[in-house]
């Protein structure tokens, strides 16, 4: 009896507990292996994505230069844009005076407004007015655009004929920047009252014991504090200006022109791939692989605008302990 009473102490004992213990560790590390293999899947598979897009962006649109029709010299040189009648004309300045225009109008809109908005929210709103306005303005980011563009060819053009000009294109850069720049307002809001927040408060209460008012206070220390990340949200809402697609299609126009009259039709380069893309275009023709051309230009906009950002953002930040 005693000895089999110490085989069982010894079988459920110190033994048997770090058995267990050793068992329970080699699943962990198990189940931590696979869940780094998948991490690490993802990320390379993200990464093979993106440069298998680049190569494919970049490969189409060299063919395009390669062609008979088209030259980098006429590309850049050349300010007309007609790819699909006799005689090709393939200077892409009219694409990009387009962007740029309703760029401009939208961020002459979103960034004043947002950064406004972004000040009340964090300095001046009260608790529940913030908790309903932020989500409210957030709402608008998830609109989906085609909304933003048939509001701007049946609302905001049809005002501007009425209140501002009457010779005004029914397609113009004008309603469309306002459009892109309404669905830019809630990104600017957002992001730079997160950065306005993210200010230490000892720098409101430094201020505050100095005498400054809670303008002053806001304009002139939290402002300046905050610079770093309130540019990121302006950079960010200029990519999605540039990059927006379908309010552009809708309500700037078709007809590529080199003009800087915010009253006229214009298309902008994505505006100009997408109607490329569902129109009737051959898979081996020039119109095809322009829009390889347009979308590399659009790309190296976009990289250099994102690395400019970096810059910037390295420039003007504050590091708080």
């Amino acid at each position: 009896m005693a000895v089999g009473d110490l085989s069982q102490a010894g079988e459920g004992g110190p033994l048997a507990a770090g058995s267990a213990r050793l068992r329970n560790r080699a699943v962990i590390r198990i189940r931590e292996s696979v869940i780094l293999a998948l991490l690490v899947g993802c990320a390379l598979f993200s990464i093979a994505i993106t440069v298998t897009i680049i190569v494919v962006l970049f490969g189409e649109g060299l063919r395009f230069f390669a062609m008979p029709e088209a030259s980098l010299a006429e590309f850049f040189g050349s300010f007309e844009w007609n790819p699909t009648t006799g005689g090709h004309h393939f200077g892409v300045w009219p694409l990009v005076t387009g962007t740029f225009m309703v760029t401009l109008v939208a961020m002459l809109v979103a960034m004043p407004l947002g950064l406004i908005t972004a000040i009340y929210l964090s300095e001046y709103a009260a608790p529940r007015v913030r908790a309903f306005l932020k989500p409210a303005l957030e709402i608008l980011a998830g609109v989906p655009t085609v909304i933003y563009g048939y509001f701007a060819v049946t609302a905001i053009t049809p005002a501007l004929k009425s209140y501002v000009y009457s010779g005004i294109d029914q397609f113009n850069i004008l309603a469309a920047g306002l459009a892109v720049g309404i669905l830019c307002l809630p990104t600017i809001s957002s992001l730079a009252e997160d950065a306005l927040r993210a200010v230490p408060r000892s720098l409101r209460e430094a201020a505050y014991g100095l005498g400054g008012t809670k303008f002053d206070v806001s304009l002139k220390v939290v402002l300046p504090a905050a610079l770093s990340g309130i540019i990121s949200a302006f950079l960010l809402a200029v990519a999605r200006a540039i990059g927006e697609t379908m309010i552009v299609a809708l309500a700037a126009g078709s007809q590529a022109q080199f003009t800087f009259n915010p009253t006229r039709q214009a298309q902008t380069m994505t505006g100009y791939m997408a109607a490329t893309a569902l129109g009737d275009t051959s898979n081996f023709g020039v119109e095809y692989f322009s829009v390889f051309a347009v979308g590399a230009l659009l790309f190296c906009m976009t990289m250099a605008l994102t690395l400019a950002g970096q810059a910037i953002r390295r420039r003007f930040r504050e590091e708080y302990q």
